[in-house]
């Protein structure tokens, strides 16, 4: 483990037993002192495991009833480390594996995505050191937390390296083959190489030698607002100057800049050679990703702060109090417009599934955009807008995570990558994919 990472732990999680953590967190006295232990009675089994009983009471899990109402079923459910005394949750990520949940107080928990499984749960830096969304690929996670750069092992949770950051960081890190990159107050992009940073680690010399790792630096005028989009020839990052930047990946060389009238804040999407973005000014752009031509814009009239979501030929954009539109991701056009939703949340077959003001979760024809059915789960106060598969993940705000996914649906659909999709059996499904009962799942290593 590196040293350098002040109050950092690894906790393989080998039992469920800390799920009584909320218990002893809420007697009077014991908060500070449990909270300060809570890796080695972690790691020496010290506490009990909650009953599909106690469960309900304290989460209020959705039923399979429920579920089934809006077309689900719950797949599987989950508590991240977490202090409910003091912690809130700072980011919710998805990938093809793994689901990652990150509190305020620096720990990070990770679950299988598809059957629930308790990976892993780290605790990094100290408490309440700013920390950014987990950036992952195929093998390793990375996490910017505080002024520092950690990658760890995806399935284990091992800290494999620590990079000192030259700058104060403004967005996530984005990783390729070659390079990982992050966004800056100053309007600066960084890009390090990867096979550098391991062959530092390997010679024993992170993170003091650090910026031996350093490629390029790219300038821009105002600070970074959107965690660069890497993979192929050019890096995207748009500034608080109303620019999207494309840089050479290789040698920061500008290949194009495409300029707003107002400065864009929502993160933007990458689908095929179309990259989505929205400006301050109230519009929203699809441009060519090669070489910034605009492909269309569309004028919403309110300010959108969220990010696009894609799926297939949709196109999901959510305006400031304004709805939720679906559009045709090729040229443009209105599909429907729903007033009610507030977030997207994921599209499960011939159903989207979003939320509304009063935290409803809704299902609604994928056609048309009309509520086909309505689930009230207002204390699930998180939910992962997930444009990666057909599943769903709510959160309470104490990190009682629960998976829903479309019902008789045991394999997951891919919807960004489906190349990634495992192979699938031919015949019937192989036990343990059945809907969850009011266990959760057995924590893996």
């Amino acid at each position: 483990m590196n040293a350098d990472v002040l109050g950092t732990a690894v906790i393989p999680v080998e039992s469920r037993r800390f799920a009584n953590w909320r218990v002893l967190a809420s007697l009077p006295g014991l908060r500070s002192a449990v909270w300060a232990i809570l890796p080695a009675l972690l790691l020496a089994g010290s506490f009990g495991e909650l009953t599909p009983v106690q469960a309900q009471q304290t989460s209020g899990l959705i039923t399979q009833d429920q579920a089934q109402a809006i077309g689900l079923e719950r797949a599987w459910w989950g508590q991240a480390v977490f202090n409910p005394s003091r912690d809130k949750i700072a980011h919710i990520v998805i990938d093809e594996d793994n689901l990652y949940v990150q509190a305020t107080s620096g720990h990070v928990t990770a679950f299988d995505a598809e059957d629930g499984r308790k990976l892993w749960a780290v605790l990094l830096g100290s408490n309440d050191d700013p920390m950014f969304p987990v950036a992952a690929n195929e093998t390793e996670c990375i996490v910017i937390v505080g002024t520092k750069m950690v990658c760890l092992q995806k399935r284990t949770g091992k800290i494999l390296w620590t990079l000192r950051l030259p700058g104060a960081p403004s967005t996530g890190a984005a990783v390729d083959d070659d390079h990982v990159y992050y966004g800056t107050l100053n309007g600066s992009v960084y890009a390090f190489s990867l096979k550098r940073i391991r062959e530092l680690y390997l010679e024993q010399r992170l993170p003091q030698w650090s910026y031996d790792a350093f490629v390029w630096k790219y300038k821009a005028a105002g600070e970074v607002t959107s965690t660069p989009i890497a993979g192929g020839r050019l890096v995207k990052f748009a500034s608080r100057d109303g620019s999207v930047y494309a840089v050479s990946a290789r040698d920061r060389r500008l290949a194009f800049q495409f300029e707003t009238d107002a400065p864009i804040v929502a993160p933007m999407a990458l689908s095929g050679r179309s990259l989505y973005l929205a400006s301050e000014d109230f519009t929203f752009y699809s441009i060519d990703a090669e070489n910034g031509s605009v492909n269309w814009d569309f004028s919403t009239g309110l300010p959108i702060r969220k990010a696009p979501h894609v799926v297939g030929n949709d196109l999901f954009v959510t305006p400031d109090r304004g709805g939720m539109y679906c559009m045709s991701t090729s040229a443009g056009t209105q599909r429907w417009w729903n007033k009610a939703i507030t977030q997207f949340v994921a599209v499960g077959g011939n159903s989207v599934y979003a939320s509304d003001a009063n935290m409803n979760l809704l299902m609604l024809s994928r056609s048309e955009g009309k509520v086909t059915g309505s689930l009230p789960v207002r204390h699930y106060t998180y939910r992962v807008a997930n444009d990666r598969t057909d599943r769903l993940y709510l959160s309470t705000a104490n990190g009682t995570v629960v998976c829903l996914r479309p019902t008789g649906r045991p394999y997951p659909t891919f919807h960004r990558y489906p190349d990634r999709l495992p192979l699938m059996p031919e015949f019937e499904p192989e036990p343990g994919t059945e809907p969850a009962g009011d266990n959760p799942p057995a924590d893996g290593n």
